[in-house]
């Protein structure tokens, strides 16, 4: 088993009276990131910026305050301690305030996740008893966290034998979608083109597994790293022979070669598949016997 990383948060999840030790762990890792920087070609060193004002030149860092553009080129400058006055207190707590069927929630809303653990032995009855009572009721618990100063609306999921926490991006952070659809119309779809599409939808549903999606640009830019650290010669490919020609196609031609092409569902294919073959059967075995009750059909003179 890994060893667990050090604890992004630690506090309290509280129901109501009931308040649970709990330590807050991130659920993702940079670690696997591919990350590539900007190096003077020449020298080979890594280009760094230095912290320059338009007009004044390199400046120190102890000059450097935060300030709230209002117009072009405008700013209203904030003092250190005048922004250390408006940080809200930690809290140190998730209070669950409301609870929520998760599909009631729009999935936009989701931001990042987070792994919520018991703090310690003594914790984790309590903490249970939360993870059982959202999973039996069928919802999620929705509450407020403060971090670093900025406060967070998240969400609280039961996840395995633990708890997942992820925050939720505020209404006034997200665009509406309707200037981007706005265009698009409202007619009825060809229903022969829809059954078609679900028809091929069917076939190709399964079981979710991320495993089985690989990024295909981190493993071919570490590939490319490895052969270069090898002296191997590098082909580069042109973007039109990568994309191959473009084609024009009909799109209820493309759905039914689509279709064709496309293996069914092994359960279902095999029902559909068996049933003609069964009434295929039947049919010669009944041509057979009654050409053996007849027997051969004698001409007239």
């Amino acid at each position: 088993m890994a060893p667990r990383a050090r604890a992004y948060w630690q506090g309290y999840l509280r129901l109501s009276l009931v308040s649970i030790g709990v330590e807050l762990y991130a659920a993702t890792s940079s670690a696997q990131a591919t990350t590539l920087h900007q190096i003077h070609k020449p020298s080979g060193k890594r280009v760094r910026y230095e912290k320059v004002a338009p007009g004044v030149g390199p400046i120190d860092s102890a000059d450097i305050v935060k300030g709230f553009e209002i117009g072009d080129d405008s700013y209203v400058v904030l003092e250190p301690d005048e922004l250390d006055e408006i940080k809200l207190d930690s809290g140190k707590a998730i209070e669950l305030v409301q609870f929520v069927g998760r599909e009631e929630i729009d999935p936009r809303y989701f931001d990042r996740p987070y792994y919520l653990a018991p703090e310690g032995d003594v914790s984790t009855e309590g903490y249970a008893v939360i993870r059982e009572a959202l999973r039996r009721a069928g919802k999620i618990g929705i509450g407020r966290l403060t971090m670093r100063g900025r406060e967070s609306i998240v969400a609280v999921t039961p996840l395995g034998k633990g708890l997942l926490v992820e925050t939720l991006r505020y209404a006034n952070e997200l665009r509406s979608y309707e200037p981007y659809f706005a265009e698009i119309g409202e007619g009825d779809s060809d229903a022969e083109m829809v059954a078609l599409a679900t028809e091929l939808i069917e076939r190709k549903s399964a079981p979710f597994d991320p495993k089985a999606f690989k990024d295909s640009y981190a493993e071919a830019l570490r590939d490319l790293v490895e052969r270069k650290r090898e002296g191997q010669a590098i082909v580069t490919t042109g973007e039109e022979e990568r994309r191959g020609p473009g084609k024009v196609i009909d799109l209820i031609e493309a759905l039914k070669r689509s279709v064709g092409e496309s293996a069914p569902r092994p359960a279902h294919g095999k029902a559909r598949a068996a049933e003609p073959a069964k009434k295929a059967s039947a049919a010669k075995t009944a041509s057979a016997k009654a050409a053996a009750k007849t027997g051969p059909v004698k001409k007239r003179a």
